[in-house]
């Protein structure tokens, strides 16, 4: 499931707080992006469309709720980066970042964890 930039902003606020009214979301984005309401609801209606969020009435308003797990989207968006950009290849990514962006220490140390979690569980 393709999610924009925008849809993903509404996506978080769902991912924090559920359920939500329209209202709701319009007052967490709409500021902070400068987008009208009229901008939020139709991103809020582009992923009802694609199945990202479901709505449940209540009352004379509706609320909102992910269907998209944020751990699915994570997964599917970081797989469909490092396949275009690094030949679906972790290492070319953290290598990159490093020359970029100088890596802290605790960056360092973390990845280093992480390599030897992986190597013992292999």
């Amino acid at each position: 499931m393709q999610i924009s930039d925008a849809e993903s902003a509404v996506m978080d606020v769902l991912w924090r707080a559920q359920p939500l009214a329209a209202d709701d979301i319009v007052a967490a984005t709409a500021s902070r992006h400068g987008w009208q309401e009229a901008t939020v609801k139709t991103l809020i209606n582009r992923l009802l469309r694609k199945g990202a969020i479901a709505a449940e009435r209540d009352g004379r308003r509706y609320l909102y709720r992910p269907v998209l797990a944020r751990a699915d989207y994570v997964h599917a968006s970081s797989k469909t980066l490092l396949d275009r950009l690094f030949d679906g290849r972790v290492a070319p990514l953290v290598a990159h970042f490093s020359e970029r962006r100088k890596l802290s220490k605790r960056d360092i140390a973390e990845l280093r964890k992480l390599i030897e979690d992986l190597d013992d569980g292999r």
